[in-house]
């Protein structure tokens, strides 16, 4: 079957709103590991850092594959400017919106709790809330960073992007449709990951500032133009994934099993985490976090390429659910870090509540609003009926 030049694919509107929701847990999970996080619960469980890892691997980088094939379609819609003048809107208004409403919540609540401020919050939002730049100062755009890096992926890639799309027979696409015609040859796109993963990263620690965040910016704008590239190919693409899915998930599978083989002997200090421990451990984590993003494709391609009505209420609703999350999780694990309940309790009240808060204030207020939309990223339009059937 021949996928037609704009034809919907409704399979990846699913990977975009899934990995979102995995997102939630995530940042949940986040306030019980040994990881630093903004608030941490008043007990640490280090055993959950191993399924965290597995998430870990490959949702914000899959997020990034599926934003670049996303401005395929966009752009066959718009010219370069308007794609422009599209991405600011949707992207830069949230992000200022969130950097003045969303966020600061969150750094209140670390800040009550590390006791370095005292007061309500509107006394903080008014004199402390803008001052200086996080983690030394207050401003800051936390886990909207996501937008910072796809607008300036989305602008900075245009020119490329709109050769790619006038000239579909060019050097560069022939080359991807040619390893995306084989499971194994796909693989060779590994290549600059691991290159980053092995020698960028161990000089430039992951901080989301943008500024000097030097691996996070070749890792995921490599992944953005591979979003690109790979459904320029079209059905190649598409016949690979579906036809080697199980393949694919058993590499992934044996991979990660090796990575968190590697990951305890460090941890445990069997292995001392000298060069050649390091570039096996980098080779095993680029294979299977590619892993993982092919299965991903590749079961979606299968089982959810189709519309259905809860698709179409999801996808609207993912953005705001995005902007909203975190500070919800701050904000409950504030007020829950000392409770005498267990994990499951602990974080069950916290995914729930987060993702029913969320859906109050899309239900009620976002989604319903029409001038409010613009500051989640929704096209202003009409009030919408509360929902009735999903």
């Amino acid at each position: 079957m021949e996928i037609l030049e704009n034809e919907r694919r409704y399979d990846l509107d699913w990977i975009r709103v899934i990995p979102f929701g995995f997102l939630i847990l995530y940042h949940v999970g986040m306030f019980f590991v040994p990881w630093g996080w903004h608030i941490k619960n008043n007990q640490i469980y280090d055993w959950l850092v191993y399924p965290m890892l597995f998430v870990n691997q490959w949702r914000l980088s899959l997020l990034f594959v599926v934003s670049g094939m996303g401005t395929y379609f966009a752009l066959s819609k718009r010219t370069g400017w308007q794609f422009s003048k599209e991405r600011l809107i949707r992207l830069l208004l949230p992000l200022a919106f969130g950097m003045l409403v969303i966020v600061p919540p969150q750094v209140y609540f670390e800040r009550l709790d590390k006791n370095q401020f005292s007061g309500d919050y509107l006394s903080y939002w008014f004199s402390e809330a803008f001052k200086g730049a996080y983690p030394q100062g207050n401003l800051s755009w936390h886990h909207l960073w996501f937008l910072v890096y796809l607008l300036f992926f989305s602008l900075i890639f245009i020119p490329i992007f709109l050769y790619l799309r006038k000239n579909p027979e060019n050097a560069l696409l022939r080359f991807m449709k040619k390893l995306a015609s084989s499971p194994y040859t796909i693989y060779l796109l590994i290549l600059p990951l691991y290159i980053f993963e092995s020698l960028v990263e161990p000089f430039f620690n992951s901080t989301h500032a943008f500024i000097g965040d030097w691996f996070n910016l070749l890792h995921y704008g490599t992944l953005f133009l591979y979003g690109f590239l790979l459904i320029a190919v079209r059905q190649t693409f598409w016949q690979t994934i579906l036809t080697h899915r199980f393949k694919f998930l058993t590499i992934g599978m044996i991979n990660f099993s090796i990575f968190i083989f590697i990951i305890i002997q460090i941890r445990t200090g069997v292995w001392q985490d000298n060069a050649p421990v390091h570039f096996t451990e980098a080779l095993f984590k680029v294979i299977n976090l590619w892993s993982w993003i092919l299965v991903i494709f590749g079961f979606a391609a299968h089982y959810l390429n189709k519309p259905s009505s809860t698709l179409n209420y999801c996808n609207e609703a993912v953005y705001p659910f995005y902007i909203l999350h975190q500070t919800i999780t701050v904000a409950l694990g504030y007020y829950l870090k000392n409770a005498s309940v267990g994990l499951f309790i602990k974080f069950s009240l916290m995914s729930l509540g987060t993702f029913l808060i969320a859906w109050i204030l899309y239900e009620l207020l976002i989604r319903r609003i029409g001038f409010i939309r613009p500051f989640f990223g929704l096209k202003s339009e009409k009030a919408k009926p509360l929902m009735k059937k999903v």
